[in-house]
């Protein structure tokens, strides 16, 4: 009976499909790379998009969208390049920089994997801004809004293909700037500007961090180019050739790299720097779009895994990662479960999601790369876009998106139900979507680290990815239960004038306002056919997205423990049936109202971590301000207030003990210079 039960469970490996034959299209000698285009083109349109419509928004809607195909065809072009030339293609920007002994190549380069993401960062932002022309059609500030998401863009580009970290540097920055200005574009409304102001802070703080590293791996190894700063840290000189790295320098690299990680935990909201980035949620619902699918969250991945070998020679820095991005992982999912409003729900999946792209940074065995890290943020990059993109559509038909709102929402207006269904499958992790794929290889992958002997960050990162997954499907299933609460409603029989509705374009058509009481087909209608058609291509990526990673273009060198497979599939599903079970007899199928009210107030505080920034960072910063503050203006600048009242007591003192009559022996002696004076003026 044993031999019988006994199956094989054998681990599979992933296949390698080739890539169709590709027509011999011949490069031509330009002068100029796609990544330079790329990013140019980006930044003019930021320029073009402020300089023109200043009386109407579609100049710059049309400015904003076009260049985006355009950066969009560039990245496509530059896969293609980058595949013909072998893997690499080295650009020059500005040209190099004279520091002294110190090289500032400033080169872009775009490899295998950052001329995908580039490609995938570049669809998501033509996305973006073909559906914010519709979702702020009457915004008065569109204009701005079009021209920030641009320089948004061009910045995370910047960070994709740079081959220097002075390059790398300067996106970071324009990235937390370009955050600022979205995140606070309905700036009429107090709680948009505090949210800015506290993810500026907030990312300030940790950049700190950030910036010393990077000088610190410039500094020793006297150049910003990211190809020889690994060199030298590793010891791997330009021949391939490795040295000995002295215990000194490997002590000095581990300190850099603890200095980059805390940079890098700060941009992408992971612990203890997570609380940022659901307030953020107070910016429009395309800049969350962009901000937590293809920019700002996503580029600390980005720049570890170009620091990748620096990484993994490092193990103090990848220890510290891999338990601050592990805390996150389940605490972000929980406080996910807990959320009343669906885009703070997104957000704190956000923030988990991101925390798995890290944690598969630190588990990868010896002799692999970074491809599931960044396999990961392609997929989480479609179907998060696709899921902010919805929730602002669904928050225009139901005037909300907290939970009271947008209860029986799937059921109201069925053209949303299956872009949400779609994406939550995927946030879920669900067979065939691109976000089972991604995950799976990312639980293999800390599985491969422990078996390889990785350190305790591998059972770290095991434990958070396996328990990630039945808490994705809880919250996930939670979402699904709410917004298809109650039977199927009937179409109500329209009027004439409803059946004969059409869509609207949005670059030459003004949107109706539209009412649900006005019929549900006609509501559904208001969104453009460009809006639409942009949700339907995330969609269609989220769905088939996953065969990219049986492409040539990732090397993936994992294999898939079918066993740990099917026990990750059990676990969400007995997950999502317990959610289901405790929906029952809650009118909006919450799940949440289950949870005794101070926990459901904590986790939609974010646990208190917003006293815990007063009391430990802005208190202290402030009770330091106003000390130095006192010690200038009553130490200090006592000095020289009190210098005008002390030459005036002096001179009182000197009229009190002299005469005011000068003595007759004073008066000749100056007598008698003067004459001494004047006689040796004439005689010279």
């Amino acid at each position: 009976m044993n031999e019988v039960l006994d199956l094989p469970w054998p681990d599979w490996e992933i296949p390698r499909l080739p890539l169709p034959h590709l027509p011999d299209i011949p490069l031509p000698d330009l002068p100029v790379t796609p990544a330079q285009v790329a990013v140019l083109l980006t930044v003019v349109a930021a320029v073009l998009g402020l300089a023109v419509g200043r009386r109407a928004s579609r100049p710059a809607a049309w400015v904003a969208v076009l260049t985006s195909g355009l950066v969009l065809a560039t990245t496509v072009w530059q896969l293609y390049v980058v595949y013909e030339l072998g893997g690499v293609q080295v650009s020059r920007t500005v040209g190099a920089l004279a520091f002294g002994e110190l090289s500032v190549p400033l080169e872009l380069v775009a490899t295998r994997l950052s001329a995908l993401v580039a490609a995938v960062v570049a669809l998501v932002a033509l996305v973006v801004q073909v559906f914010a022309r519709w979702y702020l059609w009457y915004d008065p500030r569109y204009r701005q809004f079009s021209a920030t998401v641009s320089l948004f863009t061009a910045a995370m580009l910047l960070v994709v293909l740079s081959g220097d970290v002075v390059l790398t540097l300067i996106g970071w920055e324009v990235m937390g700037w370009c955050s600022f200005l979205l995140i606070g574009h309905l700036s009429a409304k107090d709680s948009a500007n505090r949210a800015a102001v506290k993810a500026l802070l907030v990312t300030r703080l940790a950049d700190v961090g950030f910036v010393i590293g990077l000088i610190w791996l410039a500094a020793g190894a006297g150049s910003t180019s990211i190809e020889r700063i690994i060199g030298h840290w590793t010891g791997v000189g330009p021949d391939g050739t490795a040295t000995r790295v002295p215990e000194a320098a490997q002590g000095a690299l581990a300190l850099a790299m603890i200095c980059v990680v805390i940079g890098v935990v700060g941009k992408s909201a992971q612990l203890p720097f997570q609380d940022w980035l659901p307030d953020a949620m107070e910016g429009p619902t395309p800049a969350s779009a962009l901000i937590h699918a293809a920019t700002m969250v996503a580029a600390g991945t980005v720049v570890l895994a170009q620091l990748f070998p620096l990484l993994q020679a490092a193990g103090p820095a990848r220890l510290l990662l891999a338990v601050l991005v592990s805390v996150t992982i389940v605490l972000a999912a929980l406080l996910a479960f807990a959320q009343p409003d669906l885009k703070r729900l997104l957000a704190w999946s956000t923030v988990s999601q991101v925390g798995l792209m890290l944690a598969a940074l630190t588990v990868v065995p010896s002799g692999a790369g970074p491809d599931v890290a960044i396999t990961h943020l392609i997929s989480h990059a479609w179907f998060k876009a696709l899921l902010f993109l919805t929730v602002g559509w669904m928050g225009v038909l139901t005037g909300g998106t907290v939970v009271r709102y947008v209860v029986s929402s799937t059921k109201r207006y069925r053209s949303l139900r299956r872009p949400m269904g779609i994406g939550l499958l995927a946030l879920a992790g669900v067979p065939p979507m691109v976000g089972f794929v991604s995950k799976e290889l990312v639980l293999a992958q800390a599985e491969h680290g422990v078996q390889d002997g990785v350190g305790p960050a591998g059972t770290i990162v095991l434990a958070a990815v396996g328990a990630s997954v039945p808490l994705t499907a809880a919250y996930c299933m939670r979402a699904w239960l709410i917004l298809d609460r109650g039977p199927r409603r009937a179409p109500a029989p329209a009027p004439r004038r409803a059946q004969e509705h059409q869509m609207i374009d949005d670059f030459f058509e003004e949107p109706d306002v539209v009412e649900e009481a006005i019929g549900i087909e006609e509501a559904e209608s208001a969104i453009s056919s460009s809006a639409r058609a942009a949700v339907a291509l995330l969609g269609f990526f989220s769905v088939v997205g996953g065969i990219v990673v049986f492409t040539p273009r990732l090397q993936l060198d994992v294999t898939i423990n079918l066993q740990l497979l099917v026990a990750a599939l059990l676990l969400m599903a007995l997950a999502a049936l317990a959610v289901w079970v405790v929906s029952r007899g809650v009118g909006s199928r919450d799940a949440a109202a289950r949870l005794p009210m101070r926990v459901s107030l904590a986790g939609e505080r974010g646990l208190g971590f917003d006293r815990l920034y007063r009391v430990l960072v802005a208190g202290p910063v402030l009770s330091l301000a106003h000390g130095v503050q006192w010690l200038d203006r009553e130490v200090l600048d006592a000095y020289v207030r009190a210098a005008g009242p002390a030459a005036r007591l002096l001179g009182a003192v000197l009229e009190r003990t002299h005469p005011r009559r000068p003595a007759p022996g004073l008066v000749l002696v100056l007598g008698g210079v003067l004459v001494l004076g004047l006689i040796g003026v004439v005689l010279t």
